[in-house]
């Protein structure tokens, strides 16, 4: 063992050693309990940025822990590969996205390799590769077989500049999030899977997921959103597009009776015939088309109508309603049409007050019942309900939904529904660089599934983005698929969304080589659930339910046993950085990274001032998440070539829980260095002193005992720390005090002292080998151990050496710590309180006091109250 720790060195050979002994290759053992540890896997986009990295350290450390449990671990990685932005750079830089993203692969991988974690490369997948989307065309065509998948026309969000339709969540402030451009409402052919058929035990199968983070729970019940309520017509004078009615979906059938005016969607099927016939409303229908449906852009922009012209009859009373267009309603959610009850909802309140349309009042309000300052929201007792129904006055709001909806269904006006918010998964998208979907349009207008024995289509690779239009979709030979049973079919151009590919890479990880079908059963029930699943909260709805959806759908088909994919999730938290900037003339900013910027501080650490070699002095941006647009991303390999990857890792589980948000600081990464060297030279002092005895506890002294204690008790909190809270900062912290007991601990003159201090390290190698596996598995080595540590056991903690013969105390004197004492630890509590007080640095706070009160807590305090 060198006297100087060289991390380049030491990591390249337990790299070199992991590489030729094939150690992270697994296959399945019914002889041991399995372990399933997964990242989300990363799109290529080009190099590792730090959230990658303290994702994949988590992973790889809990991995390795179960590992050391003995447990036959399977811990994959692979490529989410498909998706716009490798058109985007491939338009950028000239060249094919195929060649741009396997570019990024092989270099995302290097790196990979180079921070030690223990991946199983062998089960290696991308799902741009056609062995892997094979088998996700095949099963599509088993769910439109099933009646599960079907094509409609359907109102989208179109970005004009990057030719595709965007989720609700992608268009920011009406503007796409990738391009920038303003976003237009489009009707297209959209391919659908249905999984509001799966909406009740997607809902219900939460409740047994008692390992997921609440929060994410809630926001998946919230995004499902089951509802009970009212489905009600409101009949028209006249026929409108061949309706004589419309529907309204409501959830507050007892506010009917306040309804002063419906509105209907700008794609509602009437909007579009009235449109027809005025040149007003279909310019306002056409401005409809421009603005966000993003949620939170629909909840704070301006509510704007037009009225249609006609009038719709109430329900229960005949009464006529006047009709309005309104922008603030969607085609999307329910029937595309709203009751409006302005005095009892805060929207059409809003809409009501712009437009001068009445407020009725049917609900009573609480001390705040002001109509003149904002609608009446709670829910209360009935008023106002109208001649002949006033017996519905006084009704609370659960009696009233009763006797409303028991009525409009005696007079085949409406019936109570249970609806949910969730929505049929659109899942067509129109740019080239995704999963070609896999059916065939006939020419009689009909469509068919690509027959099994024709799978998978092929996505040409060699292709030229003109950054127009996809490949695919210009490409007449691509379409042509020949005849079927005598009629022309073509290729649908159309690609998947990529949450396909992620919805089930987890599943295929099992048996990502079988070529008999799209999983192997039997490998993927030996190892599914997934046991703990790691990534960011940002995922929490869309993957995460989309990934639930498709395995109750591969369960249904009898390709995997688990109701469920993940059986624990955590989510961790982001990476901040400083940031700095420069103001310009013209008010923007220009940002400058970390690296290239120098830094004033006070004594304790604090920025006083920043500034560059070119620009001079900056602004400071203050401590914000890692981004391009901020410039202030730390690259993660200029810091594993100046640090090594064992200081990287042990800060980046270091410096927070893996749950919350980690701030990178350059002298958080050095205190973790020094803390490396620190164990290295204290190992190989430890050497030089000599060879230990075998350990002899009955033969210890006291100051021996104290360490072992020491030992057991760092064991001890780390498994914890470790097997229950994924708290691998705290479990650190133990292992860095135990570093300064044994550095304290500085008698090498006997064998059987080096034999305490050799129990220490070799605890102190196993505990910290999941978090800084490179140095452990040199030192391992070093200190004389046989095979690779990485299959070494997990310490166990002997509980006799915890057993203390003294406890310390603590003594407080009215609430004030006046002194500490040793008593042994058989000692009574009346012994203990009177070596308390008999104490010099105590007794003088007793002396002349009337003790009112005494009480010992055992092994931690002694207080007195005095008078």
């Amino acid at each position: 063992m060198t006297d100087q720790y060289n991390p380049a060195d030491v990591e390249a050979k337990a790299q070199q050693f992991w590489e030729a002994e094939q150690t992270f290759k697994v296959t399945e053992d019914t002889s041991k309990e399995k372990y399933y540890c997964l990242a989300m896997f990363p799109y290529p986009s080009g190099k590792l940025h730090m959230g990658h990295v303290r994702n994949y350290t988590i992973t790889d450390v809990i991995a390795r822990y179960q590992r050391m449990l003995g447990k036959n671990v399977l811990h994959p990685m692979g490529w989410d590969a498909f998706g716009l932005p490798a058109e985007n750079a491939a338009i950028q830089n000239k060249t094919a996205p195929a060649k741009w993203t396997y570019s990024n692969i092989d270099y995302m991988k290097s790196q990979l390799k180079s921070l030690g974690f223990g991946f199983d490369w062998s089960r290696e997948l991308a799902t741009c590769q056609n062995e892997y989307y094979r088998w996700e065309q095949w099963f599509f065509t088993r769910l439109y077989e099933k009646g599960l998948v079907y094509k409609k026309m359907a109102t989208v969000n179109w970005d004009p500049v990057d030719q595709t339709v965007l989720a609700n969540e992608q268009v920011v402030d009406g503007r796409g999030w990738r391009s920038g451009a303003l976003i237009e409402r489009k009707e297209i052919p959209q391919w659908f899977i249905k999984i509001t058929d799966y909406a009740e035990e997607l809902l219900t199968s939460l409740d047994k997921l008692p390992n997921w983070p609440e929060q994410v729970k809630t926001m998946q019940r919230n995004w499902i959103g089951k509802s009970k309520g009212v489905e009600l017509w409101f009949d028209l004078p006249e026929a409108i597009a061949e309706l004589d009615s419309f529907s309204v979906y409501t959830t507050r059938p007892d506010t009917l009776m306040g309804v002063t005016y419906v509105s209907l969607a700008a794609e509602h099927p009437i909007s579009l015939v009235l449109a027809k016939s005025n040149p007003e409303l279909a310019a306002f229908i056409q401005d409809c088309k421009k603005q966000s449906v993003a949620e939170a852009d629909m909840a704070s922009m301006d509510k704007k109508g037009l009225y249609s012209g006609i009038d719709a009859k109430h329900p229960i009373t005949g009464e006529s309603i006047p009709v309005w267009i309104a922008n603030y309603v969607l085609m999307d959610y329910g029937s595309g049409a709203v009751m409006a009850v302005p005095a009892h909802d805060e929207r059409d309140y809003e809409f009501a007050k712009k437009y001068d349309l009445p407020l009725k009042q049917v609900i009573k309000g609480g001390k705040d019942d002001d109509l003149s300052q904002a609608a009446i929201t709670e829910k209360g007792e009935l008023m106002n309900s109208g001649e002949g129904f006033e017996h519905w006055d006084g009704l609370n709001f659960k009696k009233a939904f009763s006797a409303i909806a028991q009525h409009l269904k005696s007079i085949n006006k409406g019936e109570v529904q249970t609806n949910y918010r969730l929505r049929d998964w659109g899942v067509s998208r129109q740019r080239y660089w995704g999963t070609p979907i896999p059916m065939l349009n006939l020419a009689d207008g009909t469509e068919i599934p690509v027959p099994a024995d024709r799978l998978p289509v092929l996505l040409p690779e060699d292709v030229e983005m003109d950054g127009v239009s996809s490949p695919i979709k210009s490409d007449p030979d691509w379409r042509k698929a020949g005849e079927i049973n005598g009629i022309v079919a073509e290729h649908e151009t159309d690609t998947f969304d990529t949450f396909m590919e992620s919805s089930w890479y987890y599943a295929r990880f099992t048996c990502p080589n079988f070529q008999d079908g799209m999983l192997d059963k039997t490998a993927a029930d030996y190892w599914l659930p997934v046991d703990q699943y790691v990534g960011g909260i940002e995922h929490a709805i869309l993957h995460l339910l989309y990934a639930r959806f498709f395995h109750k759908l591969m369960r249904d088909e009898d390709l995997i046993s688990s109701d469920e994919p993940f059986e624990r999730l955590l989510c961790q938290g982001m990476v901040l950085a400083e940031s700095f900037f420069k103001e310009n003339e013209d008010g923007s900013k220009t940002w400058f990274n970390p690296a290239e910027v120098s830094l004033e501080k006070d004594n304790k650490g604090k920025i006083l001032s920043a500034s560059h070699p070119d620009a001079g002095e900056l602004s400071l941006g203050g401590t914000t998440k890692m981004s391009k647009s901020k410039n202030n991303g730390v690259d993660p390999q200029s810091t594993v070539d100046k640090y090594g990857a064992d200081t990287v890792r042990l800060f980046a589980m270091f410096a927070a829980p893996p749950e919350q948000t980690l701030e990178w600081h350059d002298s958080g990464v050095e205190g973790a260095s020094r803390f490396l060297r620190r164990f290295w030279k204290t190992v190989h002092g430890h050497i030089q002193a000599g060879t230990p005895s075998a350990l002899n506890v009955e033969a210890l002294s006291g100051e021996q005992k104290q360490l072992r204690r020491k030992i057991h008790e760092t064991i001890q909190k780390v498994s914890d720390d470790f097997g229950k809270r994924l708290t691998f900062n705290t479990a650190i912290a133990a292992v860095m005090e135990l570093l300064n007991e044994v550095t304290k601990f500085a008698d090498r003159s006997t064998p059987e002292t080096l034999a305490v201090e050799r129990e220490a390290l070799e605890a102190m190698t196993l505990v910290l080998a999941p978090i800084a596996p490179h140095i452990c598995h040199s030192i391992w080595q070093d200190l004389g151990n046989s095979g690779s540590i990485v299959d070494a056991t997990w310490p166990s903690v002997d509980e006799s050496a915890l057993v203390r013969d003294s406890l310390h105390y603590a003594v407080q004197v009215n609430g004030k710590v006046r002194g500490e004492i040793d008593v042994p630890a058989s000692a009574s509590d009346d012994e203990v309180i009177a070596t308390a007080k008999a104490d010099p640095n105590v007794s003088k706070f007793l002396e002349g006091k009337e003790i009112k009160m005494n009480k010992v807590i055992k092994g931690k305090l002694v207080t007195f109250a005095v008078k």
